[in-house]
């Protein structure tokens, strides 16, 4: 499933994250990249011991799980640390790619099930930079406005078009979900928004609504495995 969700961050967080990422300080991309991925990556991204990072990656996790379509669409059991990268100059792309399946972090090993871009430039400020996302039925290209964020399954292969004029600044992050298969995903959100909306018409008391939600809640506890 490939979700765009707008206003994921308000003006005050962008205009705070903007600030923070020109103190940054920024190192190539290829830092994080694999064998593979450093063949086609070519962008900047900010060093891990930038101090300004701590206060980015909070802001946004803050943002991430105060939104309920995220919850509902991703429904992470962990998220890992969010990176920030740019595009421009001569550092402008990164050309088709798969995400590796295992992240390490300080605590161990996440399994990566879900990939997110939370836009950070306005569209008229660059051309290019799309993030095309290539699924068995076609290529989506996604450029958002600046505080959108999209969110698909890491399985699919990507890439960030060249940035032909201005700069391009995300920031990405990875998800390790309650429910590891995209299919069981998308049934049990496309279930959430339709609960939903049988709740503002129906009522939380309706017979129906009740035993549907038993259903999606059943369905979960069924498809959850945390590990």
């Amino acid at each position: 499933m490939l979700l765009t969700i707008s206003d994921v961050i308000d003006a005050a967080e962008l205009a705070r994250l903007r600030s923070l990422a020109a103190q940054a300080r920024w190192e190539s991309g290829l830092a994080t990249a694999g064998p593979q991925a450093a063949v086609v990556k070519n962008n900047r991204q900010i060093a891990e011991d930038s101090p300004e990072l701590e206060q980015m990656r909070r802001i946004v996790l803050n943002a991430l799980y105060r939104n309920p379509l995220v919850m509902s669409a991703a429904l992470p059991a962990r998220i890992l640390p969010p990176f920030f990268n740019r595009y421009g100059g001569r550092e402008n792309a990164y050309g088709a790619h798969v995400d590796n399946a295992i992240r390490a972090t300080a605590e161990g090993y996440v399994r990566a099930d879900v990939s997110a871009t939370l836009f950070l430039s306005d569209p008229a400020d660059y051309d290019g930079g799309e993030l095309v996302i290539h699924d068995t039925y076609a290529h989506h290209a996604v450029k958002l406005p600046a505080g959108s964020l999209v969110l698909y399954p890491c399985a699919l292969v990507h890439e960030v078009t060249p940035v032909t004029r201005g700069e391009r600044i995300a920031c990405f992050m990875f998800m390790q979900s309650l429910v590891r298969e995209a299919e069981r995903r998308r049934l049990l959100f496309d279930m959430d928004m339709a609960l939903i909306d049988l709740r503002a018409r129906l009522g939380e008391a309706d017979g129906s609504v009740l035993r549907l939600t038993g259903v999606y809640h059943n369905l979960l506890r069924l498809w959850a495995c945390p590990t």
